[in-house]
């Protein structure tokens, strides 16, 4: 079992707009845009360091993915910004049709995802986001749950020619992976083994569905606990696996039970080895506003009403 303080977290955020800055330093084909938020999503780094090569298109994120894509049909490899909510609703054609119909290298990072945006409230806080990318042909969705693996899925994304959507949280997140962690996209990475049921999270719940597993460890309930990073495409061999041996799942997500990793894992076993699944997320509702631990407490996405939800179906 991995050991996390959980009192020392750290802003993913600044981690995403530093990591480009390094990018940028290796490889000059590398752009960066944003919709008039550089300061919130982190680019400012970049901008900062190759004004040349950062365009602040303002609040136009349509634009700023018809942009994109066109840099991206020219040779450069695009890193578009802004908040999850605008990168994948307000800008859902463009994505669509610009980015994906013609897999064009553009990586679309969507910060401020989940309930967990907090005061912004309903309006702001991306709920349906990893649906309606998971969604799209071409597209890989990948949601971090620490510094280290999102600066490791901000390096794999610039590496590849496809289309890539990273979902961030704007919540500080404790440091969960030991050291030697390496980001593999195809596959999921097991935390901790157990045998009476399993948990699969990612993103900033995953840090809760750890600290859950340790308070259904101390009544007895041996939890595996999986994180699932690359939600498409999706790692079933090892989802299987370990449905399998524990014969019961349970997914964790800052995001709508509905398209979500629920969805996913759901999907996946329903063909390959029907298994009770129990999918903890929003229950298909709009958020509101509160501080991101009221939030998390008040939709039962913190470990002890994770660990009671499970407790409850058990």
């Amino acid at each position: 079992m991995i050991t996390i303080d959980y009192d020392n977290k750290k802003s993913i955020r600044e981690a995403f707009g530093k990591e480009l800055a390094v990018l940028g330093a290796k490889d000059s084909n590398i752009v960066v845009l944003d919709s008039d938020l550089s300061a919130s999503t982190q680019t400012k780094f970049f901008a900062k360091e190759y004004p040349e090569r950062f365009y602040d298109c303002g609040i136009a994120e349509q634009g700023m993915i018809a942009t994109a894509s066109g840099l991206a049909l020219t040779g450069k490899t695009a890193f578009a910004a802004t908040f999850a909510v605008f990168a994948t609703g307000r800008t859902y054609d463009q994505v669509r049709v610009s980015v994906c119909y013609q897999n064009a290298n553009v990586k679309i990072i969507g910060t401020h995802g989940g309930i967990t945006v907090g005061e912004d409230g309903a309006t702001h806080q991306a709920l349906e986001d990893i649906s309606l990318m998971r969604g799209l042909p071409n597209m890989t969705v990948i949601v971090p749950a620490d510094c280290e693996e999102c600066r490791q899925a901000v390096d794999y994304a610039a590496s590849i020619k496809t289309p890539v959507y990273i979902r961030i949280a704007r919540n500080n997140l404790p440091d969960i992976y030991p050291q030697n962690y390496k980001f593999n996209p195809l596959k999921a990475y097991t935390i901790k083994e157990g045998k009476n049921l399993t948990i699969v999270s990612n993103g900033d719940v995953l840090a809760e569905s750890i600290k859950a597993a340790e308070i259904l460890s101390a009544k007895g309930i041996d939890a595996e606990v999986i994180s699932l990073p690359v939600v498409k495409p999706l790692d079933t061999e090892t989802i299987v696996k370990s449905a399998i041996k524990t014969g019961f799942v349970v997914t964790v997500e800052n995001h709508s039970i509905i398209g979500g990793i629920g969805s996913a894992v759901s999907e996946c076993l329903s063909e390959k080895h029907p298994t009770r699944v129990l999918r903890i997320g929003i229950n298909d509702t709009f958020g509101q506003s509160g501080t991101a631990s009221e939030l998390l407490k008040y939709y039962g996405l913190d470990a002890e009403g994770i660990a009671n939800r499970i407790i409850k179906a058990l």
